[in-house]
């Protein structure tokens, strides 16, 4: 692998790929680390060490954001509100016939859909914004500090209104350093700065682990979070490659005097088809009640039973719901994102037919059948994969956030096999030996 990696940055122009790429990550982290105005720099510093930074209602967010969020920078709302958006854009594709008719027309279609996510991004960014800035004021995002109250020291509208205007100015700048990325760079470019965003906070998370160990002064828990987690990384790399191959044959045409077809190809069905987008969405979900409670101050009984019980990741009812979630909405994805009709209908159109399946219905139900056979373990994998936080929560005393937590795992690893995927593509092409030999 190191002499792939040399011979990619002995070709010209990867090697100009891979330093653009370096040069954009080195300005998306610098300007995680820029606060913004407005911001008193010291006591969010003050209440960082205070409070648990990757815990609460934000920590998702604040991982997706490389630690920007609690920090209050110019990407403190990271790629969040693009991931948001294009999620939003993917179910609407299903419910909104122009933009079904969009996705069909090819390259042109999807760079109208791709425009519109814009568009939704920034908006998205104007009302996620705004409440960052209203939760800071109010010092609800660190409850437990003693100085939450001055973290923005002038609540002028002017203050607030510059405060809003360059965070979502940054979720702007973030898309569109991930498109440079995705035209000039290596990988898709969203993709990567979640990434580099994610691996941002393991040194930092690994190194906590190791000063609340206790055993040979913390070297010993230090250990087995590195056992698990490369463990973890071989099972998720191993899910991640399964698929179930679907043989598909085309017949013969005669066209003049020229044959085509007669070729044998498959459908390549994924076990983990809907990715981590389940995940995501259960999180996210979970937080609504936390949410209401938190700027309700209800003082009530079903705000009491959720801070009990849809708080605390340890709680029995929490877990239970969080799994449950992650199976529903995984079969949900895969629903709206794999059409067996639409496949059936073109491999008809093509003359293509599954060996010992009639073509149209037939092959539509087959296809629907192989899929839910495939899915349920893939959701009851994504299930477990996002409960080891809450089991590193219990066993290290760690953060909700665990470095080697479900989200975390699957995006890197994830990230990291369609990178490597790329290279290698572009190696062979060049006739060079690639990463996977």
């Amino acid at each position: 692998m190191l002499t792939a990696f040399a011979r990619a940055f002995q070709t010209p122009d990867l090697r100009k790929k891979l330093l653009f790429t370096l040069g954009i990550v080195v300005l998306f982290r610098l300007g995680a680390h820029i606060p913004v105005p407005g911001v008193s720099f010291e006591n969010v510093n003050q209440c960082m060490s205070e409070a648990e930074a990757n815990s609460g209602l934000f920590g998702l967010v604040n991982m997706f954001s490389g630690g920007a969020l609690l920090q209050l920078t110019i990407l403190a709302l990271g790629i969040m509100p693009y991931i948001t958006a294009s999620i939003i854009l993917q179910l609407l594709v299903v419910v909104i016939p122009r933009l079904e008719q969009l996705k069909k027309e090819g390259q042109a279609g999807q760079a109208k859909i791709t425009q519109y996510t814009r568009y939704l991004t920034v908006a998205l960014s104007v009302l996620q914004a705004t409440g960052l800035v209203a939760t800071a004021r109010s010092g609800s995002l660190f409850p437990q500090c003693q100085v939450r109250d001055e973290i923005i020291p002038n609540d002028s509208i002017f203050t607030t209104i510059t405060m809003v205007i360059t965070m979502t100015a940054g979720a702007a700048l973030i898309m569109w350093l991930g498109e440079l990325i995705t035209d000039r760079g290596i990988g898709n470019g969203m993709s990567m700065l979640m990434f580099i965003s994610i691996a941002a906070g393991f040194p930092g998370a690994l190194w906590a682990i190791k000063q609340q160990g206790k055993l040979a002064d913390g070297w010993i828990e230090f250990g087995v979070v590195i056992v698990a987690g490369l463990a973890m990384v071989a099972l998720v790399v191993f899910v991640e490659q399964a698929q179930r191959r679907i043989p598909v044959q085309y017949a013969k045409r005669m066209i003049g005097r020229r044959s085509y077809g007669g070729t044998s190809t498959y459908i390549p069905l994924k076990v983990n088809q809907a990715g981590v987008i389940p995940v995501i969405f259960a999180s996210s979900l979970l937080y609504i009640p936390a949410l209401i409670v938190q700027f309700s101050n209800s003082q009530a009984g079903w705000a009491t039973w959720v801070q009990e019980n849809l708080v605390g990741s340890d709680s029995p009812i929490y877990i239970t719901t969080y799994f449950l979630l992650i199976v529903f909405f995984a079969f949900f994805y895969v629903a709206i994102s794999f059409n067996p009709e639409e496949v059936a209908d073109n491999m008809k159109k093509y003359g293509g037919f599954i060996p010992g399946i009639r073509a149209g219905r037939p092959t539509a139900e087959y296809l629907s059948y192989v899929l839910n056979r495939i899915t349920w373990p893939g959701a009851l994998y994504l299930g477990l994969i996002a409960l080891v936080p809450t089991v590193a929560l219990v066993t290290f005393n760690a953060d909700q956030n665990f470095p080697f937590g479900g989200t975390s795992i699957l995006i890197i690893v994830g990230v990291g096999l369609e990178t490597v995927k790329q290279i290698e593509s572009q190696l062979q092409q060049r006739h060079y030996e690639g990463f996977l030999r």
